[in-house]
């Protein structure tokens, strides 16, 4: 029997909070090592990214604190929620990450998990965080564009 082929990209979950709190310089996509019942909690739409960031152990890198809640039919070969999952990434790209991590500020934060041709990803930003008046200013610049938006929108109607 062929194998179906799930092709195109299906988002799971996005932290879009990071885009408000970091700097995005560079982004990057990693595979994940995951075990069954995640990846079965995952198609079910179910994972939350706000609180996630990625860290080097031991010359390999590693996603901490993004929940996949357990899967409802599991038994007792459930997974924790909040376990530390392997990325998998290619020996340059983790050498590269490693030395821009070492620099003051910079972190490595998840933006989006997703399954692409069936296999779930994640994509990785390097981000240097963002200073309160920064945050501020960014949400002044959005608002003024809405504005501007809005008084163009309504001329144009009459």
């Amino acid at each position: 029997m062929a194998k179906e082929t799930n092709a195109g990209r299906k988002l799971v979950a996005s932290n879009r909070k990071a885009r408000h709190d970091y700097h995005i310089e560079d982004t990057y996509e990693a595979g994940i090592a995951l075990m069954g019942t995640e990846v079965k909690a995952l198609r079910m739409g179910r994972a939350s990214l706000v609180d996630g960031w990625a860290a080097f152990a031991g010359g390999e890198l590693w996603l901490e604190g993004v929940h996949i809640p357990e899967y409802l039919n599991g038994t007792w070969t459930n997974h924790s929620p909040r376990r530390k999952r392997k990325l998998l990434l290619h020996r340059r790209e983790l050498d590269k990450l490693w030395t821009k991590t070492r620099e003051s500020g910079h972190t490595l934060v998840p933006l989006s998990l997703y399954f692409k041709d069936g296999r779930a990803k994640i994509e990785l930003a390097l981000a240097k965080g963002k200073k309160d008046y920064d945050k501020r200013h960014a949400l002044r610049e959005r608002q003024d564009r809405r504005d501007v938006e809005r008084a163009l929108h309504g001329r144009g109607s009459r």
